[in-house]
């Protein structure tokens, strides 16, 4: 294993869905099982567009990359919530561009552990650790060995807010970003998007399967102004807070009659 890490022992539940599984099946991958298949089935009878928000949301992760490491000058980047190994993987955006970027991917899903080490291993400038995204102070200690935390890093949560549940402690989602943002130094990035809806049956039904299916290890779909305020104090870069098909598109993106009316992955970029 790269970089000194200690293997997991955590028993994959292949009867529980898993967030990050049903997003593989949901992006045409295979590494998922029936559990997480028979959940995507009921969300997209409740969000039929879910599928093609998925691959959106993959297509912006790559043109963000692309984007902060040639304009933004960014050669460290930190994943929270990183999800299964699939086709453009953060490292292999960034490091087309500049071979020498580092990437730490942060996730607790064991399956995402035990794919990511075996794809990872022969790649020295990535980092697979195994932790809860909310647990920030951890992550720093673990990663100070591979990133240079004086220099500038994106700190990437994309598409995993929805997964935090809201608290009263340092693990309420806002925390967690706001924790993170007062340890980069600047020059450095943080990337948000996350699930919304202004439809109050799409926001509820979402949250209570998603909830249910995965025995808890769910937030909730949340409004436009609830992700804006994840930006308080930060440099918020142009295009600004949109739908992510929006951010940077290298192709006109469609017309608002053609437009998913049920969610939307939303969110952007922005420095400190």
């Amino acid at each position: 294993m790269p970089n000194g890490e200690q293997p997991h022992t955590h028993v994959i539940d292949m009867n529980t869905p898993s967030v990050a599984r049903m997003y593989d099946w949901l992006l045409g991958g295979v590494e998922n099982y029936a559990s997480d298949r028979d959940a995507c089935a009921e969300l997209l009878d409740i969000a039929p567009s879910t599928q093609l928000l998925a691959r959106n949301n993959r297509s912006f992760l790559r043109r963000m990359v692309r984007i902060l490491v040639e304009e933004f000058g960014i050669t460290q980047f930190l994943d929270h919530g990183s999800g299964l190994p699939t086709q453009d993987n953060v490292h292999q955006v960034a490091q087309r561009i500049d071979p020498d970027c580092r990437v730490a991917y942060v996730d607790i899903d064991p399956m995402v552990l035990a794919h990511g080490r075996t794809v990872l291993q022969e790649n020295s400038n990535t980092l697979v650790l195994k932790e809860d995204m909310r647990e920030t102070l951890k992550i720093r200690k673990a990663t100070e060995g591979f990133l240079d935390w004086n220099k500038p890093i994106a700190a990437l949560f994309v598409s995993v807010m929805h997964c935090l549940p809201d608290t009263d402690d340092y693990r309420d989602p806002a925390a967690v970003i706001r924790t993170v943002a007062d340890q980069l130094v600047p020059g450095s990035c943080m990337v948000i998007c996350q699930l919304v809806s202004d439809d109050a049956f799409v926001r509820d039904e979402v949250t209570r399967l998603m909830d249910e299916s995965t025995h808890g290890h769910w937030g909730r779909v949340r409004q436009k102004e609830e992700v804006r305020r994840y930006f308080d104090g930060l440099e918020i870069v142009p295009p600004g807070l949109v739908d992510v098909i929006d951010w940077r598109p290298e192709t006109p993106p469609p017309p608002s009659e053609l437009r998913a009316p049920d969610w939307v992955e939303w969110g952007g970029v922005a420095t400190l």
